[in-house]
């Protein structure tokens, strides 16, 4: 099959982002076929591998955000990245970081780095869908942003910002999601020791 061909069947089923399983479903390529054929693909730039059986068009790249979700699931875009979007930080964010109920992990793909912090799945909550690009993707709450955050501070996995600004975040949601970790020294903490202009 030609790329053009491949290509086409791609963006008709709208796989801007797909496993190898979906290409050969997409190609009706067996598993060797397809193989060969993202290999070829790949190295003459028409295809990104993002990591193994994970793969984008060139030609119609997903955001960022989208990738981060597909990379490590189940996951949510969070903390840094999320607090730069809602303008809780005034800087902008190079990595993209994310929540995910499994274990902490880091990818490097297409020369971004992606950070996946690990909450209790008690604490995985709190996130939306968004419209953008054309894609949806899963983005915490802006409180639930908040509250990760703060948490891997608490933890000492996260430096706390300086510049870190909670205007207009709702506290008694903040608060909830606090909860959530089920950590009392978490919320003492919070109450007493935290201190963020407001």
């Amino acid at each position: 099959m030609k790329w053009m061909e491949i290509e086409a069947r791609l963006r008709g089923g709208g796989f801007r982002l797909f496993s190898a399983r979906e290409f050969r479903q997409v190609t009706g390529s067996g598993a060797v076929a397809a193989k060969f054929l993202l290999i070829r693909y790949t190295r003459r730039g028409l295809l990104c591998r993002l990591k193994r059986g994970l793969y984008a068009l060139r030609s119609a790249m997903p955001s960022k955000w989208g990738i981060a979700n597909r990379l490590y699931k189940p996951s949510y875009i969070s903390l840094a990245s999320a607090l730069s979007y809602y303008g809780f930080i005034p800087e902008s964010v190079y990595a993209v970081t994310s929540v995910t109920a499994k274990t902490t992990r880091e990818f490097e793909a297409d020369g971004t780095s992606y950070i996946y912090r690990t909450v209790k799945k008690d604490a995985f909550s709190g996130y939306k869908t968004i419209e953008t690009g054309g894609e949806t993707v899963l983005l915490a709450e802006k409180e639930k942003a908040l509250a990760d955050y703060l948490y891997f501070v608490f933890l000492k996995k996260e430096r706390l910002n300086t510049r870190l600004n909670m205007r207009g975040a709702n506290k008694r949601l903040l608060g909830g999601y606090l909860r959530a970790f089920k950590n009392k020294r978490l919320l003492d903490w919070y109450a007493h020791d935290l201190k963020i202009p407001d």
